[in-house]
């Protein structure tokens, strides 16, 4: 049901999470993020309370990897989804068993691209490479790893939502745009970008 990029700049040490569903308001229930800790994003059947939870314990000095070995006895965790980025942009994931449809996750250095109910495996790949190879900044390059991963097949079916949010040195997103339903969110959201873009 969705696919995402959760990343940290390592030059601003900016964190982002870009993500897209055929879930209405997708960003809203499964991105978080906390300005010098870390972002989280859970999907598949999500649980919000595993975002909120990993950053607590990122914010507390765990690793990625730490906050999700804590985070795999939180009930019913075989139907998450999980992505993490910490401070110092190491990097975890996970994909339950009971994930929908095909799932796939790839990680590379802070960042990690991750989905569900995708029309193959090779969409996460696909959003890696774009995040890789874009020369713009940081919003914009998961912006564009987003689109990659529609070009790629996106979801096995149309999405309707997508959301792009980042966090820098304040306590609030110095990004954070949604579009909550729409037939071409992606696009809508690359709309919304270009008009806010000048405004951070």
């Amino acid at each position: 049901m969705t696919f995402s990029i959760t990343a940290r700049c390592p030059a601003s040490g900016m964190f982002g999470i870009a993500i897209s569903s055929s879930s209405p308001a997708v960003a809203a229930r499964c991105a978080h993020l906390r300005a010098g800790v870390g972002a989280v994003a859970s999907q598949n059947i999500t649980d919000p309370r595993l975002g909120k939870r990993g950053l607590d314990l990122m914010a507390a000095g765990a690793s990625a990897h730490a906050a999700l070995e804590s985070l795999r006895a939180s009930p019913f965790i075989d139907f998450r989804q999980l992505a993490l980025v910490d401070a110092a942009g190491r990097t975890a994931a996970l994909s339950g068993a009971g994930a929908l449809g095909i799932h796939s996750i790839v990680e590379g250095d802070g960042v990690v691209c991750a989905g569900n109910l995708l029309a193959g495996h090779d969409v996460p790949r696909a959003m890696m490479a774009a995040f890789e190879a874009a020369p713009s900044d940081f919003p914009a390059r998961l912006l564009a790893a987003l689109e990659a991963g529609l070009a790629a097949g996106g979801e096995a079916g149309p999405v309707h939502s997508a959301g792009l949010v980042v966090v820098r040195d304040v306590d609030w997103p110095i990004v954070d745009l949604r579009v909550d339903w729409s037939d071409t969110p992606i696009a809508d959201l690359r709309r919304v970008w270009e008009l806010y873009a000048p405004q951070i």
